[in-house]
């Protein structure tokens, strides 16, 4: 090992993890004439574990623990075959690359291969999760200066159908010809034709290209149902919103029953943007994969016969403005009912303080009369607390008359009346100039 004069800082942790994920999934080495059988199969609710259990069940590999299955990707080089496992988010890939039979040559005619197949028998229905995508992608020799008889070929080899065809490269390094269509065996079938001094690296780009494209589409292809059932919901869910927006308008029903439809309304599309956000995002991932693998074949054009990017084009592309408008109705609406919610709000605020001010005013009238009837009160009091003092005067004049002293118990008692008066007023004068100051 070279000794390193000028060692480096500490690394990070997931240096070497980030560092070595471009090297994660290597493209596989074909080497021509081959058979690529290929199945994808949606791994919710399977573990690597069980995955790990099923690829120890092939020929030499009981040996085989989950934790070699941590990378996400494991070739198994196996007797005459190489076997690819692949896991993803939502999915796993398997695999198999072999010689191709020598009955499936170019001049066949819609020639059969499960029976071919190298895997031990029931292996590949055994695989743990629910299949999505199944190709079977014969790569071969074949003469591409002239595209039109080798095309013709590949009709005869692919049954007769109605095919999609194009040149792959700058340099029309080879042809891919297939139908699309889903056979009675459960398997696509696609045909690759490529000159003699195709290199292995290059067929193997090639393979994982096309396969990528098939798969991603069919997984983008998830939110079209998706779509299609949120379209009654959402239908539903606009109407309403109108209903609530013309009541709102004409006052034709109370607050607090607007507010409970609303918020309905408004929980049902919430939820339904929750279970369904992410569908719709990852659609428009995989979508554009598509458009990226597309984009890298290079395809040139064969006369009499569509690209795989112009079947792309017309057939996908429908579906996928249907998920995009979908997904965008879905947002407008519940951005609609936000915006319909602060106008209630708005106006059950305006209401709310109408009725404030109501009960204010109510409030102050109430304290005027209060003041008035205090004032009322007050008058009352110091009259009667001045008749109850002249009262006592009265009688200690009585008692001092009856004690022998020369008073008129009676001239006196009036003669105080003013003084006790505005003694009494002046009392409570300063009582109330008091508690006014502590205040």
């Amino acid at each position: 090992m070279e000794p390193n004069p000028y060692p480096l800082p500490a690394g990070d942790p997931q240096r070497e993890l980030l560092h070595n994920e471009v090297h994660a999934r290597p493209p596989a080495r074909v080497h021509l004439p081959a058979l690529v059988v290929f199945v994808a199969v949606f791994n919710e609710g399977v573990s690597r574990e069980q995955e790990c259990e099923h690829l120890s069940r092939l020929p030499g590999q009981q040996a085989l623990t989950p934790e070699q299955l941590q990378g996400n990707f494991l070739r198994l080089r196996l007797p005459g075959y190489t076997l690819k496992w692949e896991r993803h988010t939502e999915f796993t890939r398997y695999s198999l690359v072999q010689p191709l039979p020598a009955a499936a040559q170019l001049g066949s005619r819609d020639p059969e291969l499960l029976s071919h197949i190298v895997l031990p028998p029931g292996w590949i229905a055994g695989i743990p999760g629910r299949t999505f995508a199944a190709i079977k992608l014969v790569m071969l020799h074949g003469d591409l200066q002239h595209p039109q008889e080798t095309l013709a070929q590949a009709r005869t080899w692919l049954g007769e159908h109605t095919v999609v065809a194009s040149l792959m490269g700058n340099n029309a390094h080879s042809m891919v010809i297939t139908d699309f269509m889903l056979r009675d065996s459960g398997y696509e079938r696609m045909l690759v034709v490529a000159p003699p001094d195709t290199t292995e690296t290059r067929a193997g780009r090639i393979s994982q290209r096309l396969l990528e494209i098939e798969t991603y589409r069919l997984i983008a292809l998830r939110g079209l149902p998706v779509a299609k059932q949120l379209g009654a919901l959402l239908a539903r869910s606009e109407q309403q919103l109108a209903d609530i927006t013309a009541q709102m308008e004409h006052k034709s029903a109370t607050d607090q029953a607007l507010l409970d439809a609303l918020v309905s309304l408004a929980a049902g599309v919430e939820r339904a943007t929750a279970e369904h956000a992410y569908r719709f995002s990852a659609t428009r991932a995989y979508d554009t994969l598509v458009s990226q693998r597309i984009a890298e074949i290079r395809e040139q054009p064969i006369h009499g016969t569509q690209t795989i990017g112009e079947f792309m084009q017309r057939r996908l592309s429908p579906a996928m403005a249907t998920v995009a408008a979908t997904a965008q109705r879905l947002a407008s609406l519940s951005e609609r009912i936000t915006r319909t919610s602060a106008l209630l709000r708005t106006r059950v605020d305006i209401a709310t303080e109408a009725q404030n001010q109501q009960l204010l005013a109510k409030l102050t009238k109430g304290q005027e009369l209060q003041l008035r009837l205090q004032s009322t009160v007050e008058g009352l009091s110091i009259a009667a607390i001045s008749y109850y003092v002249i009262s006592l005067l009265l009688y200690l004049g009585k008692a001092g008359k009856a004690a022998g002293l020369p008073i008129n118990p009676e001239m006196a008692a009036g003669a105080m009346v003013p003084l006790v008066l505005w003694s009494v007023w002046r009392t409570t004068k300063k009582i109330h100039e008091t508690l006014h100051a502590g205040h």
